[in-house]
């Protein structure tokens, strides 16, 4: 956060394909409604409203697709160019 506001300060574009900002904001949304899914569906099931198996494919599907997020998030950071 801090390397972001000194380069805003240099005029310096920060690294990423995409905008560091925008990818950062989706994969924080993203990640953030994975993991309430996660957990209402863990609720649902101890109160057995829903069956185990439901709840572990709702787990591992907000798992995998929070993960793939966070990756993408790390992964446009890397390859990214740095402009000066």
């Amino acid at each position: 956060m801090a390397d972001d506001l000194r380069n805003a300060e240099r005029g310096l574009r920060t690294r990423g394909y995409l905008d560091p900002q925008v990818v950062r904001g989706f994969s924080f949304w993203t990640t953030s409604v994975c993991i309430l899914v996660a957990v209402a569906a863990s609720l649902l099931a101890i109160w057995e409203f829903t069956g185990t198996d439901i709840l572990w494919r709702t787990v591992a599907t907000c798992a995998v697709i929070g993960g793939g997020t966070i990756a993408f998030s790390w992964i446009n950071a890397l390859f990214g160019s740095p402009e000066e």
